[in-house]
C-alpha cells in the first residue's frame, strides 16, 4: 500500500519483480506480455538478424525509388502535355491576330461566318460571300471560312487552316511607322 501512495495517479504500472521470477528486470528490456512484444521473445520465433534488417532497408529503398521515379515520370509527361497545349494556344493566338488584320470592308460580327480569299498578288481579304455564291469568275482563291467567336478568336468552318500565311497587307504595323 505504501508503494501506491508514492506512485503518481497517471503513471503507468511497472511490473514488480518477484522473488519467484526467474529473470530479473533489466532497464531497456521489454517486460510486458510476449504477444505484444516489439520483437520476438520466443525461441521458436524466426531469428532477427542484422542482415535481414539490411535487406529490408534495401528493399524499402528500392521500392521508394521506384515510386518516386514513377511519380516524376508522370509529372514529366504532364509538363510535356502542358507545353504542347501552351504552344498550340500561342499559335492560335498568332493566327487569330493575323486574321483580325486581314483586309475587310465590313464589320465582323460575333457568331458570323466570314470567308477568306487570296488575290493573285498574294494578299488576303475577307468577304461575306461564300465561294459558291459568286456569279462571276474572280481572280481569287478561296482559303477558308471562319466563324468569329465571343472571345474574338476564329474557328475554321470550311477550307484549309491558315497557320503561318505571310500576309502582305495584313501584317501588324511596325514600330517605326
Amino acid at each position: 500500500m505504501a508503494d501506491d501512495r508514492e506512485r503518481a495517479p497517471d503513471a503507468p504500472e511497472r511490473p514488480v519483480p518477484s522473488e519467484a521470477s526467474a529473470t530479473p528486470l533489466v532497464p531497456g528490456r521489454y517486460a510486458g506480455p510476449s504477444h505484444a512484444a516489439p520483437y520476438a521473445l520466443s525461441r521458436l520465433a524466426p531469428p532477427f538478424d542484422l542482415v535481414d534488417l539490411a535487406r529490408e532497408i534495401e528493399r524499402a529503398d528500392t521500392t521508394l525509388a521506384n515510386v518516386a521515379e514513377g511519380k516524376l515520370a508522370l509529372i514529366a509527361k504532364q509538363m510535356e502535355a502542358l507545353r504542347a497545349e501552351a504552344r498550340e494556344i500561342l499559335e492560335r493566338g498568332k493566327r487569330d491576330a493575323m486574321l483580325h488584320r486581314v483586309a475587310c470592308s465590313f464589320e465582323k460580327r460575333i457568331g458570323g461566318v466570314v470567308h477568306l480569299y487570296r488575290r493573285d498578288d498574294g494578299s488576303l481579304w475577307f468577304s461575306l460571300m461564300a465561294p459558291h455564291e459568286w456569279t462571276t469568275a474572280r481572280a481569287q482563291t478561296f482559303v477558308g471560312s471562319y466563324r468569329l467567336e465571343p472571345d474574338m478568336s476564329f474557328t475554321l468552318v470550311d477550307g484549309v487552316e491558315v497557320d503561318a500565311i505571310e500576309v502582305s497587307d495584313a501584317s501588324p504595323p511596325s514600330a517605326d511607322a
